[in-house]
Formats: C-alpha cells, structure tokens, sequence
C-alpha cells in the first residue's frame, strides 16, 4: 500500500524511498531510465515481464516525466490498459486497483 507521496519521497508498507520506483505485488525496485524524462520501452522490461494487467505511469509531481505515443502503442497492443497520471493521483489509482487487478506501477518521484 502506498501510504503517502511527496515531491522526492514516496512511503510504502512503512518504508521511505527517495528515488523513482516500478512496484508489482510485493517486489518494489529502483526505476532508472535511459533518457531521464522520456520513457523508452526498454525502461519497463523488468515490469513487462510480470505481465501485468494494468500499467500505472505516474509522471511526476508537474508531470515532466513524458511517455512517447509509440510506447503508449505498444503497451495496448500487448493489451496492458495504461493509466498515466501525474504522481500523486498515480499513487491514489494504484491504491484503488491493486487488490483488484494485476497491476504494476511506475511512478517518477520529482518534477
């Protein structure tokens, strides 16, 4: 569960991280990506790989964090309903859905 978000800070089960961050059921990682602000498909291997149901993509505070359309595209065609949203309300959708459906997240932390 997350339990709360702040720019550069996000608590889950308890546990503080400050860096940006893919979840899928119980595993939580650190997010790094090739082009900082811009997600490329090669970023979200290790979360396609628990073939989720649902991709939750929080953008950031501001949402600076871009997802190219062709990206967008290829998450459909391998029929993962994308939710992309800027962090904070990325947080409240994964909350809500997560008991329900497989459901993995992405979530930018800063800007």
């Amino acid at each position: 569960m997350i339990e709360s978000y702040s720019f550069g800070s996000i608590r889950i089960n308890g546990k503080t991280y400050r860096n940006d961050i893919l979840i899928f059921e119980d595993e939580i990682k650190e997010w790094w990506r090739e082009r900082g602000h811009e997600v490329q498909r090669k970023d979200l291997e290790w979360i396609l790989s628990k073939n989720p149901d649902v991709l939750i993509i929080g953008t950031g505070a501001y949402g600076m964090l871009k997802v190219p359309e062709e990206v967008r595209e290829d998450l459909t065609s391998m029929g993962i309903e994308t939710k992309i949203e800027k962090t904070k309300r990325a947080c409240e959708v994964y909350n809500e859905l997560k008991d329900k459906r497989k459901t993995g997240a992405c979530l930018h932390l800063t800007c």
